[in-house]
Order: C-alpha cells, then structure tokens, then sequence
C-alpha cells in the first residue's frame, strides 16, 4: 500500500494541503509527470519518436484491457468520454421509435448524446429515489423498442454505486438492449467485475492519476459490430492508405472505430504511467485502505446537521461522499482557504477519498467542518 514515506515521494503536493477531491481531478504521482517528461523528449525526435510512442500506445490499450478484463484488441484510447459517447451514438444509427433510458445520477457526458435534437430515439429517465436506482424501477422502462440502457457505475452527483449484476440481468431478462457503463468514478478506486457489458467507458483525470485528454473506450469482440462507427478519419480506418482509399472507407470494428485520428499521446504516457501506479499498488489494496476512511467520513458527517446524498449502505458507495448545506458556499470557501480541497456545486458539498488519502486527511477535514457548521 502506499506508505507515509512514498506518499511524500510520489505525491509531493499533498504534504501541504488535504485532498478530497479525486472525483473532480486526481493528483498524478511524479511517474506520470516523469511520462509527460518523456513525451516532451521523444516528440524532439520527430518522425522518429512514432516508435517510441506505438509502444506506449500498446502498453497503455493493454493497461486498460487489464483493468476492464478484456484484451488489447478489444479497447482503444479516445480524446475523451464525451467522444466516445457521441461515437457511441454514431454507431447505433437510432430511428424514430427507438428507446434510450438515462438515469438522473449520471454525468451529462452519458446523457446528452441522446437528447441531442438530432437524436431520433425516444429517452426515458430511470429515477433515483432518495440518492439511489432501484433494479425493480428500471423494468416498466423497458421494452422490445429499448436500444440502450446507459449508466454510471458509480454517480459523480452522490457517490451512488449502482447493483450492477443484477441491473443488467434485469435489462437482459425484460429486453435486448445494449449495456454501455462509464466506469469513471470507478477505475482506480474499486475492484471492477464489468461482465456481460457492452460498452465501457472512462476518463483519464480523475481515480487512474494520469491527464486530461482520454477516453478509454472497451467493446467486447462479439458486440463490436453493434457498436462500429463510421465516422471519418485515418487511424480508425482499415483502407487508409490502400489503393481503394478514395472508393470506400473501411472502418476498424468495434473499439477500433471509436479513434478517427492521431493519438492524443501526451495522453497516452500519462494513461500507462497512471494505470501502472495503480497496478503497482493494487485496487484491491486501494479499496481496503479507503473503506474504513469512507466509512469514518461518512459516519462523522451523518452527526452533524447536514442532508446527506451518498446511501447509508457500505455496498452502495465507493469513493464519493455528498451532502448539502444550506451555507455549502461559505463552508466551501472557509475550509479552502484552510487548505483543505473538496468540490462545491449549487449546494452540493461533495468529498472523494483515494488511496492517497489518510486517516488524518479525514480527521482533519471533519473537525474542521464542524468548527464551522458550529460557529
């Protein structure tokens, strides 16, 4: 695990502030930032640094295939989750009278694509009650007209932590919609069993450590010709530089497809960098570190004369902790200013604990809210 002493090495910056703000932007240990270094050296060999930068591309895609279960063959790496959802959309050529169900925990990046009004496809919204999705209130939404069923693994909103086992044999039992999870709050932070998905999704930011500019993108093979887009490009196509190039475009299937263009490579380092740090350390090992910290944090705010968002259950949270104050903007404010990050929106206070984090971070942060709720 990570001990005080590579804490302090690999993540240097937190020795003078406390942060629980992973959901919104993780802190890269220096491995990533030594990646981004190695970016910078191997662009300076121009054409020549393409070498350098194919085996990172082939280290990163088999990164990501290990944390989702699949093969190298079956992910690519996009720009980010927002490109791989509207390619996602691309792919499925909806028509009027299809059916698409969104939930209203998730993140605009998974919703929005469907209510485009370009989109034909009818949506329906699966509704939370009291923070959490109930299996049972998916299945009057579902139909032989359902394409998709869409969710967040885990709601950047409240930290809610969807059943996902029995949700998608619920979907497969009541339709034969396609499965598309993004695993953004998730990767990194909590052991992932994605099996029986059909489309997987993340960014880079946040639990992995590594940069902006990702997408990583799975398609298992037997659902990749469900999911093949035909948007232009070059690097997803197969005929690019064939002599029928300018007759016909044939796309990569699957995953393949989802990246039309050049890499986004300083990415691409700091994606295999990240995801070795977290490999190195194990999420496994990550999760038992944090589960009594989330629990602590949780257990502290329920005492005090806050509405909490995130569920009561263990099971149902993984890293995020949300709550609301009536004067969230002043408490935000006060316990920045007092170095201690979190993320405030409308309201919403919101705490993410990582395996950086430590039992001092979390008695820290509760006394000083406290203080301050009681003054």
């Amino acid at each position: 695990m990570i001990t005080d002493e590579s804490r302090l090495r690999d993540f240097p910056s937190l020795a003078e502030k406390t942060y629980l703000n992973t959901a919104a932007e993780g802190i890269p240990p220096r491995s990533v930032l030594d990646a981004l270094h190695q970016y910078a050296t191997d662009i300076e060999l121009g054409y020549d640094g393409r070498a350098r930068h194919d085996v990172q591309w082939s280290q990163a895609k088999a990164q990501v295939a290990g944390a989702y279960g699949l093969t190298p063959d079956e992910v690519t790496i996009c720009s980010c989750s927002s490109e791989a959802y509207n390619m996602a959309a691309m792919a499925l050529h909806l028509q009027a009278g299809d059916e698409v169900v969104i939930n209203d925990l998730d993140f605009p990046a998974g919703a929005t694509p469907w209510l485009s009004p370009t989109c034909p496809a009818t949506v329906k919204v699966w509704r939370h009650r009291v923070g959490k999705l109930h299996v049972d209130d998916l299945v009057p939404l579902l139909s032989t007209r359902t394409r998709l069923v869409t969710t967040s693994l885990v709601s950047f909103l409240n930290g809610f932590r969807v059943s996902l086992k029995p949700m998608v044999e619920m979907i497969r039992k009541n339709s034969s919609a396609l499965i598309a999870v993004d695993v953004t709050q998730a990767l990194g932070r909590i052991p992932l069993q994605l099996d029986d998905v059909d489309l997987i999704i993340s960014s880079t930011h946040k639990w992995i450590l590594a940069s902006h500019g990702g997408g990583l993108v799975a398609i298992p093979a037997d659902k990749a010709e469900a999911w093949t887009t035909h948007a232009g490009g070059w690097f997803n196509q197969q005929n690019a530089f064939d002599a029928d190039r300018f007759e016909r475009a044939i796309n990569k299937p699957g995953a393949g497809s989802f990246t039309p263009g050049m890499p986004n490579y300083p990415a691409v380092y700091a994606i295999n960098a990240g995801l070795n740090y977290i490999t190195s350390v194990g999420v496994s090992a990550i999760d038992a570190h944090c589960r009594p910290l989330v629990d602590a944090c949780y257990d502290g705010l329920r005492k005090m004369p806050v509405q909490m968002m995130t569920s009561d259950n263990p099971d149902e949270r993984a890293g995020i902790i949300a709550f609301q104050y009536p004067d969230a903007e002043s408490v935000f404010q006060k316990l920045h200013a007092q170095n201690i990050h979190m993320h405030h929106h409308a309201g919403r206070l919101r705490v993410a604990i990582h395996g950086y984090n430590t039992a001092a971070d979390i008695d820290k942060f509760l006394k000083a809210i406290h203080a301050l709720i009681a003054s």
